[in-house]
């Protein structure tokens, strides 16, 4: 009975046999002595022979008529194309440790730059008044600036290769610093639109190096926000300075370029200590590239970076978005005054209003932009820099137009620091230098050519055409942003 149970739960297997027993247990034997198979008396050699066996019957055999599955070279991963671009690390804001230093180079560049910008409106009814010009002669300023900025932009690459970052600065916040002494010497206007050359030679310089810096950072987009936003400080209390010299003060208004030109002094002992050793702390491959561009001739890199779709269409967004900015900037306090009967030493502040949005705009609304996405955000705050300047058009209200201005500029603020962060992914390493030096430089031509063609126009028949103006450049804005490529998504 329990035999009968058990065999029921276990299967039993009978006894192994003798045999079998014995050969599972039996113990290992040493292998068997070894025995040369050459027959005894025949001659060996100490050596072979390897035959070539890539010639057989006078033909040569094609390196890829070897089966791969027999050849173990083929097992190996191939070599990486040269022209691969690699996927460096990103630097931060901390490491290099002078990374902080160069930061604080660009912002207080930054700065300087928006203190000359932004005064200008305010300034150049002034302007007028000392030297006895009309809108369009005044504007001449703004066409010197722009020439400046576009002959940089052409030779910046040429410039950066021979002399490296650091001397480039130097040189640029030099020039910027000497430009400013016959302005504040009141030297003739036709000196002034000279010394504004030289301005914008320097503004491109530091632009473009700022841009590729804070964009090649951890987080770009938040770091051009923050570099913009400091561009957008200078722009809020530089027309509050200019206005209060000239107003409260009493004091002539070229007065004001002292401190630009003090400040041209610290970022050209800043620049040149900071980034000294740039170029040496470079990774090998950034080396290699920017000693390939350095052969390029110096019209050569700027004509090749406008056969870019991205350049191209990036060159006339910010052409348009530059030139709105600076002719609101510029003539929309001679538009009140004029067109309003507002007072020059009121209205004069509603200029830092319009920075003020800028500013506020550039710091709160570039971080989250890169979770929302830029391509979206820039379409919505085009469009609410539009709505607004239309409201500052057509309501005949003083309050409400400096109101109505603040907010042009808090949307117009984001725009920069997020198109220049979607230009950079659209670009390679070795495009983006002279890409967005390109980009810059049509930006300063817009911001030349709109505010001049706006004087001429301001002469001819009001000051009121500055608001036309500036949505036809909103609409330009919209349709070359429309018409970007597409980004690709990183598969690194």
């Amino acid at each position: 009975m329990e035999v009968s149970i058990l065999s029921g739960l276990v299967a039993v297997e009978p006894a192994l046999a003798k045999s079998q027993g014995e050969e599972l247990y039996q113990p290992l034997t040493t292998p068997p002595k070894t025995v040369p198979r050459t027959p005894i008396g025949t001659s060996q050699r100490d050596y072979f022979e390897l035959h070539d066996t890539s010639i057989r019957d006078g033909r040569t055999r094609d390196a890829s008529s070897v089966d791969a599955r027999n050849d173990l070279e083929m097992s190996r991963p191939n070599t990486p194309d040269s022209n691969t671009e690699i996927v460096e690390a990103l630097p931060t804001f901390w490491n290099p440790f002078m990374n902080r230093f160069r930061a604080l180079f660009g912002c207080l560049a930054q700065l300087g730059n928006a203190l000359s910008d932004g005064a200008a409106g305010a300034l150049i009814p002034y302007m007028e008044k000392y030297y006895g010009i009309g809108y369009g002669t005044v504007s001449l300023i703004f066409v010197g600036q722009a020439i400046g900025f576009i002959a940089a932009a052409v030779f910046l690459d040429v410039l950066r290769a021979k002399l490296g970052r650091a001397k480039l600065l130097g040189l640029g916040q030099a020039l910027v610093t000497l430009a400013y002494i016959p302005i504040i010497c009141g030297a003739p206007f036709v000196v002034v639109v000279f010394s504004f050359f030289f301005i914008g030679f320097s503004i491109s310089v530091n632009v473009a190096i700022g841009n590729l810096f804070f964009g090649g950072l951890r987080n770009g987009t938040f770091m051009l926000g923050v570099l913009h936003g400091t561009y957008g400080i200078g722009g809020t209390i530089g027309p509050l300075i200019a206005t209060a010299l000239v107003t409260a003060a009493n004091a002539v208004w070229n007065r004001y370029y002292i401190i630009t030109c003090a400040l041209g002094a610290v970022t050209f002992a800043l620049g040149t200590w900071s980034f000294w050793r740039y170029e040496k702390e470079m990774s090998p491959t950034a080396r290699q590239r920017e000693t390939a561009q350095a052969g390029e001739s110096m019209m050569n890199s700027m004509f090749l970076a406008m056969k870019l779709r991205i350049v191209f269409l990036g060159s006339l967004f910010i052409f348009a978005y530059q030139g709105a900015e600076v002719s609101i900037s510029g003539w929309v306090i001679s538009f009140l005054i004029e067109d309003r009967d507002g007072d020059p030493s009121s209205v004069g502040y509603v200029t830092a209003g319009f920075w003020a949005g800028i500013t506020i705009g550039r710091f709160l609304l570039s971080a989250p932009a890169q979770r929302i996405g830029e391509k979206k955000l820039v379409y919505a705050l085009t469009v609410g820099a539009l709505a607004f300047e239309l409201l500052v058009w057509f309501v005949p209200n003083i309050v409400g137009n400096a109101i109505a201005v603040a907010i042009v500029g808090l949307f117009l603020g984001p725009i920069y620091p997020c198109a220049a962060a979607v230009f950079l992914r659209g670009m390679s390493r070795r495009e983006s230098l002279s890409g967005i030096g390109t980009i810059s430089a049509c930006g300063s031509a817009g911001g030349a050519v709109a505010p001049f063609i706006t004087g001429l126009l301001a002469q001819a028949v009001g000051t009121f055409v500055l608001h036309p103006i500036a949505i036809f450049l909103f609409v330009v804005m919209l349709l070359c942003w429309y018409f970007l490529p597409t980004e690709e998504k990183r598969t690194e």
